[in-house]
């Protein structure tokens, strides 16, 4: 039985958002990975990357996120390269239902372009940047659904997101 929906997706792609949307229209806890890191870490993600360096923050990351996958009926927000690791990739697609927030890649450019608080990118150029969108997308792919968040807002796109999994718990 597959026991969360994990929200996965660019930064910027409305994954916390969403997720606190489910939360209130469902029985489902909400869980931020980012939030829960920097819970334990007791300082900001920025932070993490700036003085302890990417490697620290993706190895934090990985015991956070397979410990939160472990728990039942939540939304989880994963960061946004969480589902790049093959632990944890393996582990939401084993256990849970994924579904990838996508968005094109100028909407998300936009978005992320308006945050500070987003260290992947700050000595990347747009044209970095939508590199890095298209390799994510290749593995955010292998979710098991896809909702194409254009042109809806964040009440349409967590009622699409919650009637997926909704329809795919009560199948299994």
């Amino acid at each position: 039985m597959k026991k969360n929906l994990v929200l996965i997706g660019m930064m910027g792609s409305g994954k916390s958002t969403i997720g606190k949307e489910i939360s209130k229209k469902s029985t489902l806890k909400f869980k931020d990975t980012d939030q829960l890191i920097e819970n334990n870490q007791k300082m900001k993600i920025r932070d993490i990357f700036d003085e302890k360096g990417e490697f620290f923050f993706r190895s934090i990351e990985e015991k956070i996120v397979l410990k939160t996958l472990k728990l039942t009926d939540q939304v989880i927000a994963l960061g946004g390269g969480s589902f790049l690791n093959k632990k944890i990739r393996l582990e939401v697609l084993r256990n849970n239902i994924s579904i990838w927030l996508n968005w094109k890649n100028d909407i998300i450019l936009q978005r992320i372009m308006k945050s500070k608080k987003r260290p992947k990118l700050d000595f990347l150029s747009n044209k970095d940047i939508l590199r890095l969108i298209n390799f994510r997308s290749k593995i955010y792919f292998k979710a098991d659904f896809k909702v194409n968040c254009d042109n809806l807002n964040k009440f349409q796109i967590s009622r699409k997101v919650l009637k997926i999994y909704e329809n795919k718990k009560n199948n299994d």
